[in-house]
């Protein structure tokens, strides 16, 4: 009988070996390939059949931040609505979904995945710093609403609005001093908003940056 059972169960591992194991290549294969392509319906039906919307690739990047790299924004939609999906997965550089499609300037996004609790303020560069670069204001005004912090400061200390004075547009610019961000601030080097638009060549708005600097 032990003999019976021990076959049975070696049976049982070939046959998820043999079977299983490429049809779990196969659609990861197709799931990286759809979004590439940005084919929302080939996503669905991936995850309809149990995929797992987290799945990375193999520069590390989760799906829906690899569909956002790739402007694949049907695909990174898709993913956005999966139940299963991991708000606040990063990839190596520490990026999330939120921030990338704040950086993208993805406004329909940015509400989706802030509609389902993704995280507007996080440790070190956080969704507004990306959303201070976007191609408009849309994004940060997102943010914003949801209670960013207006001058979060990165591991070396930048804020958005420094990134925004940088090479992010002037609307961007206008709404976080709108919205109580300091001019003054500094970064660990000591650069501050007016620094990054002069170093940018932006001079008409280091000088617009300048007005706004707080007399001692």
């Amino acid at each position: 009988m032990k003999f019976r059972r021990d076959y049975f169960r070696f049976a049982v591992y070939l046959f998820v070996v043999v079977c299983i194991s490429p049809a779990v290549a196969g659609s990861y294969d197709d799931f990286f390939t759809a979004i590439k392509r940005d084919h929302r319906h080939t996503i669905e039906a991936l995850l309809k059949q149990g995929f797992d919307p987290n799945t990375v690739d193999e520069n590390g990047q989760p799906g829906i931040i690899a569909a956002l790299l790739n402007e694949s924004f049907e695909a990174a939609a898709a993913l956005a609505d999966s139940e299963g999906l991991q708000l606040e997965a990063a990839n190596r550089s520490d990026e999330t979904a939120l921030m990338m499609a704040s950086l993208r300037g993805q406004t329909t996004l940015v509400q989706r995945l802030l509609q389902r609790g993704a995280a507007v303020n996080r440790p070190g560069w956080s969704p507004l710093h990306y959303a201070a670069t976007a191609p408009d204001e849309a994004p940060m005004k997102l943010l914003l609403a949801r209670g960013a912090a207006v001058g979060a400061r990165s591991p070396n200390g930048t804020t958005p609005l420094m990134m925004a004075a940088d090479y992010g547009p002037t609307a961007c610019v206008d709404l976080l001093l709108a919205a109580g961000a300091k001019v003054d601030q500094q970064n660990d080097l000591g650069l501050t908003a007016i620094d990054f638009a002069k170093q940018r060549g932006r001079d008409r708005l280091a000088d617009q940056l300048s007005k706004q600097f707080p007399r001692r």
